[in-house]
């Protein structure tokens, strides 16, 4: 008897199944990886975030003749054509007066920036302190004291250059700043603040305005004042006050010129040398700018002790005899005495000359009067733009009052500025309409204005917006969808099962081949019997 051996047919069909499992469990889980692979890569490549780099700082103190004023400046890090776009955070006045007031106590000028520098402490994130950078910038009071005292001047830089490499910033040094720089970066920070320079587009991306033209700045401080403009290159006539200011990727050419001695403290101390010169009683004397019923007394050295008055001092002068000037409220009069303020006559060419022989384009396009101009155009209760005839009447009112009455107008007017904002008036007046050609057509262009949007009309700005020319741009900071960690982590798990997979895959197919001549044989024979 023989038994013959039969592959029934279910046995047959179980085997492939059992063997083709693993094979689509296989496949399925190298697809899956691959699949997930490919787009984890794409999503951590194509949906990352380019992030802006965060925010730099910036602290420039203008140290003007009669007051210390701090500002703290922000910017993004990347800048804009290698101009940062700065913003003004903060502003602080520092208590006292200029710092070349201290030419005899050097060492008292740092505890007077105390309290503004506990401020900014604050106000900047500690993580930031050691990379903001702080320059003090010292105008025309230090300028004329350099002048007339060259060691006290340096005696009092040194003294603040040591206060502040004491600070937690990066101090970069305290200087004196030329009367062109101080009226170049009145100039950028006019018409920066006006969006002469850049405004934003529809696409939230900042561009070069069209058709604006740009603002004229005038500045009057305390011992100074400047008038800065944009010119054709071609009026170059004196190259002196020709200078070129590159910003945003543009080139502009400007006219500047600083009047040393013509800022309005100095000018009123002049005048007041003049009224002394001029009067036969040298104890007593009327002053047709002062408010009737006012009298004030001052030392000689209130008057001549400034380097710009030193050449009008009395043979027997003596720094501690006194002087009285009385009030007498006369505009007209007084209008008639500050004209010997200025030089008229020295201009061989009035069409382009100011005074004093000094040369000057013809004033063209809208200017910004700030500073001084803009608090004396305040007493007079005007501000903006407005006629000339306007702020002639508007003089005329304010210097017919009394000194009784002034308070009405002037509420919470310290005394030392109350009294004189008769005088400054009659001398705007002349600087702007004898001195800078300004007439009844071109006078309402001016606009006298304090701030822009809460940043401050001041040089200081400006000089921080040309500093950001040398502060290399932040990188730009990339936000990915994943964590890197996690990416990685995931890309070698997805990528140690796809292999695993390929792996068994080939191992699959092996044994298959392997197994295929072995059931043949075993076919054969079992048909064979």
């Amino acid at each position: 008897m023989f038994t013959v051996l039969t592959r029934q047919p279910c046995e047959q069909t179980g085997f492939k199944t059992l063997s083709r499992t693993p094979v689509i469990i296989a496949s399925v889980g190298l697809l899956v990886s691959l699949v997930v692979l490919l787009a984890l890569t794409l999503i951590q490549i194509h949906q990352k975030e380019v992030l802006p780099p965060g925010l730099k700082y910036g602290i420039v103190l203008d140290a003007g003749s009669s007051r210390t004023t701090v500002y703290v400046y922000q910017w993004p890090a990347e800048k804009e054509n290698n101009t940062g776009v700065v913003n003004q955070t903060l502003r602080c006045s520092v208590k006292g007066s200029g710092i070349s007031s201290y030419a005899n106590n050097p060492q008292d000028v740092p505890q007077t920036f105390e309290k503004c520098m506990q401020d900014i402490k604050k106000q900047i994130p500690v993580h930031l302190h050691g990379s903001t950078t702080i320059h003090l910038g010292a105008t025309a009071g230090m300028r004329l004291l350099r002048l007339q005292n060259e060691t006290a001047a340096s005696e009092v830089l040194a003294s603040i250059q040591n206060y502040f490499k004491s600070q937690p910033f990066d101090f970069r040094g305290a200087q004196i700043i030329s009367g062109q720089e101080e009226g170049v970066y009145g100039w950028i920070t006019a018409n920066y603040l006006m969006g002469n320079f850049l405004e934003k587009n529809l696409w939230r991306s900042w561009t070069r305005p069209r058709g604006v033209e740009t603002t004229g700045a005038l500045d009057l401080g305390g011992a100074s004042t400047q008038i800065s403009f944009a010119v054709e290159e071609q009026e170059g006539l004196n190259t002196s006050d020709i200078v070129q200011v590159s910003l945003y990727g543009y080139a502009y050419t400007l006219y500047t010129h600083s009047f040393r001695c013509y800022g309005r403290n100095e000018a009123e101390k002049t005048f007041l040398a003049k009224l002394l010169k001029a009067s036969p009683n040298k104890s007593h004397l009327a002053n047709p700018c002062y408010p009737r019923d006012y009298a004030a007394t001052f030392p000689l050295s209130h008057m001549f002790g400034s380097l710009c008055t030193w050449h009008l001092k009395p043979a027997d002068y003596s720094p501690s005899d006194t002087v009285t000037f009385e009030g007498t409220g006369d505009p007209s009069l007084c209008r008639e005495k500050v004209a010997s303020l200025f030089d008229f006559e020295a201009c061989p060419d009035p069409e382009v000359c100011s005074f004093n022989g000094v040369y000057q384009p013809r004033v063209r396009g809208p200017f910004v009067a700030f500073a001084g101009f803009y608090y004396t155009a305040s007493a007079l209760n005007l501000s903006g733009s407005f006629s000339l005839d306007t702020f002639n009447s508007s003089t005329w009112n304010f210097c017919s009052q009394t000194w009784s009455q002034l308070p009405l107008l002037l509420r919470g007017v310290e005394e030392e500025y109350a009294r004189s904002y008769c005088f400054s008036a009659h001398y705007i007046y002349h600087l702007l309409v004898g001195g800078y050609k300004f007439n009844e057509e071109t006078w309402p262009r001016i606009h006298f204005k304090k701030e822009v949007e809460n940043s401050s009309i001041a040089w200081s700005l400006g000089y921080m917006l040309n500093l950001t020319n040398q502060i290399p741009a932040g990188s730009s900071l990339i936000q990915l969808p994943i964590q890197p960690l996690a990416f990685v982590g995931t890309l070698t798990a997805f990528a140690v099962l796809a292999s695993l997979c390929l792996a068994f895959l080939v191992y699959l197919c092996a044994v298959s081949r392997i197994q295929k001549p072995s059931q043949h044989s075993f076919d054969h024979t079992v048909d064979s019997e």
